[in-house]
């Protein structure tokens, strides 16, 4: 990068990281500096899921959602993008849509996991129009549950169809995309930079 602030979207609004550590994973960022701990480090290798979180990435005029391991993405993976934490789901004290089928189909038991399932899913509920038993499966493969067998999380995301889609990302959407637009203009200035040096550099050498 040729710029020393990082900037993403996060509760719908610019964040600004100032000199990051390129080093520091997104789950160390948002569990020590947001005090957010409902995000897991499990197997601190990308394996297990339990640290998955969503990012929301500008796709011509709409946000396309990506479950991501964060105990392997980096602070800068996270430049002109939205982010999205299990604890941001729940809007004005109702549980979202995913949240409440996990619960009524126990798809939890010690519920260490849960967190990881439950962002996978989410990212699957923004992106698809309906949730087949394959879309489903793609869905939650990076992730591990060795109590549940699975069967109750599959019928929990099935369960989904029911719903009319809805939630407090869509009621916000205009809002996100207009934030997203914003920073990303300065990611394009940044990647034409970037272009161009390397393209000085090859006409050097």
């Amino acid at each position: 990068m040729t710029s020393n602030i990082v900037k993403f979207i996060y509760k719908n609004k610019i964040v600004e990281i100032k000199n990051p550590d390129t080093n520091e994973t997104i789950l160390n960022y948002v569990r020590t500096k947001l005090k957010k701990t409902g995000t897991k480090e499990g197997c601190a290798e990308g394996g297990c899921g339990a640290c998955t979180v969503v990012i929301g990435e500008l796709e011509k005029n709409n946000i396309k959602y990506k479950a991501i391991n964060s105990c392997i993405s980096f602070l800068p993976n996270l430049e002109s993008k939205q982010l999205i934490l299990v604890e941001d789901l729940i809007d004005k004290g109702e549980l979202h849509p995913v949240q409440k089928a996990m619960v009524n189909f126990h798809g939890s038991q010690c519920g260490f996991c849960t967190p990881g399932f439950v962002m996978s899913l989410f990212a699957m509920y923004k992106n698809y129009s309906s949730f087949k038993e394959e879309v489903i499966r793609d869905s939650i493969q990076g992730n591990l549950c060795r109590c549940t067998g699975y069967r109750p999380i599959v019928a929990a995301a099935k369960s989904l169809n029911k719903n009319n889609k809805r939630d407090s990302f869509s009621r916000d959407k205009k809002i996100t995309l207009n934030l997203l637009k914003k920073i990303n203009k300065r990611s394009i200035a940044i990647s034409i930079i970037i272009k161009n040096i390397l393209h000085l550099n090859q006409l050097m050498s």
